[in-house]
């Protein structure tokens, strides 16, 4: 295991991780002897296609990294199909503090350059959306020269399989998008249900500075349980509540999105958010806010 300099607390652990696309790929394949050689601690195998970043040992291997550690692949199609695909899992790993490396590509954003990678691939990634989006423009400025109407003819006419390929190209890009987010909000998704409602779990994630509604996570969560990616048991009921025990799940869901507020802070956080003490008035006390932290407690909506 290779040591960090003294100024900092933890070793730092390389973990590497490989993707075979069948059996007999991986006979052939010297992905795991490279990552081996190059100091790996832990080795993650993986098995399927590269179209889609899907695959229950990446996100086992994902939850697993700390603050500190170094993603180690032999290639950058071990784990990306795509530029954005790349940047999106490069910018989830540095918000852990995690770094990337790849030993057959000149990148490694744990090193002095990092922040300079990752900004020049936003810009390749940037360039692509722009090239993408004049191409389109383009296909329909030709298409109008021609007297032909833009689009899919095939949708036009409502075919039975154009429809279908349409159906399943969405959802690819669905699918892609989804699991190149998943680190951002499955750990609290995890963490919270079924003992919090759904409507408290986006109250978590959006306080993190997400974008979620209760449709759009339950349907998230409804996919992934579908490709048996997360246990199902996301999806069940969460405990009825008495009204009273409102304010509880709120103190409860301000804490687990920071768990460094004060009693203060968290009286603050309630009255931004428009509640107001069950006694009456319009300002929480700390001793209030102890109270409904200790009920929460109790409940196991939160741990101490």
């Amino acid at each position: 295991m290779q040591e960090i300099a003294d100024d900092q607390k933890f070793p730092v652990r390389l973990i590497g991780y490989a993707r075979f696309t069948s059996a007999r790929d991986q006979a052939d394949d010297r992905q795991v002897d490279d990552l081996r050689a190059a100091g790996c601690d832990r080795i993650f195998q993986d098995y399927g296609s590269g179209s889609s970043q899907a695959r229950q040992v990446f996100v086992r291997l994902l939850a697993e990294l700390n603050s500190g550690d170094v993603l180690l692949v032999t290639r950058l199609d071990r784990v990306a199909g795509s530029a954005r695909d790349l940047l999106a899992l490069i910018e989830i790993l540095r918000d852990r503090e995690i770094g990337f490396r790849s030993l057959g590509d000149p990148i490694d954003t744990s090193g002095p350059l990092g922040a300079y990678f990752i900004q020049a691939l936003g810009a390749i990634v940037d360039l692509e959306k722009a090239q993408s989006a004049e191409r389109a423009r383009e296909s329909i400025k030709a298409a109008k020269a021609d007297g032909r109407l833009p689009g899919n003819p095939g949708l036009r006419e409502r075919r039975p399989d154009a429809i279908e390929a349409a159906s399943k190209a969405r959802e690819k890009v669905y699918i892609e998008g989804l699991n190149a987010s998943l680190e951002t909000w499955l750990p609290v998704v995890r963490q919270l249900r079924p003992k919090h409602s759904w409507d408290n779990v986006v109250d978590v994630l959006n306080r993190r500075g997400q974008e979620w509604t209760v449709e759009r996570l339950r349907r998230a969560v409804h996919r992934l349980v579908r490709e048996r990616l997360v246990e199902k048991e996301l999806l069940e009921r969460s405990p009825r509540r008495a009204p009273e025990d409102h304010l509880m799940k709120k103190v409860a869901a301000i804490t687990i999105a920071d768990p460094s507020l004060s009693l203060r802070d968290i009286a603050s956080e309630l009255e931004k958010m428009g509640e107001r003490p069950a006694r009456g008035g319009k300002k929480f006390q700390p001793s209030s806010v102890r109270d409904l932290l200790d009920k929460a407690h109790r409940f196991g909506l939160i741990r101490r």
